[in-house]
Parts: structure tokens; C-alpha cells; sequence
């Protein structure tokens, strides 16, 4: 298996505020959105695990340093 040359790599944050601190957890995952879907204008959202917090919260995509 190939990697897709023309993937688009994207950070999907996670939302959930650290109850120690009171700022977000600055959690992240790095992951691939398929380049044929970049007609769509809203940004995806995931429920997924955060570990800082230890349950599943929302992650939405912002942008990926390059």
C-alpha cells in the first residue's frame, strides 16, 4: 500500500476544558482528509478519546502547521 501523495493533512482538536487548569487540553490528533471533499465548507467534527480528561469529547479540525 501506497501512501496518497495528494492527501491533505489536517489537526482535529479537542474541545474539552482541563478541570485543573481551566483551559483546553491541547489534545490533538494528525489525520488525512480526502482532497475530493474540499468542496465542502464546514470543518468535520469527531467524537473522540481525550486522555488528558478521560473521556470521549468532540475534536474539530483546525489547521495543521506545515
Amino acid at each position: 500500500m501506497g501512501r496518497n501523495s495528494n492527501a491533505i493533512y489536517i489537526k482535529l482538536e479537542s474541545t474539552a476544558i482541563n478541570p485543573k487548569t481551566g483551559r483546553k487540553t491541547g489534545y490533538y490528533y494528525v489525520t488525512t482528509k480526502n482532497p475530493r471533499s474540499l468542496n465542502t465548507t464546514e470543518k468535520l467534527v469527531f467524537r473522540k478519546y481525550d486522555p488528558v480528561v478521560r473521556q470521549h469529547v468532540e475534536f474539530k479540525e483546525t489547521k495543521l502547521k506545515s
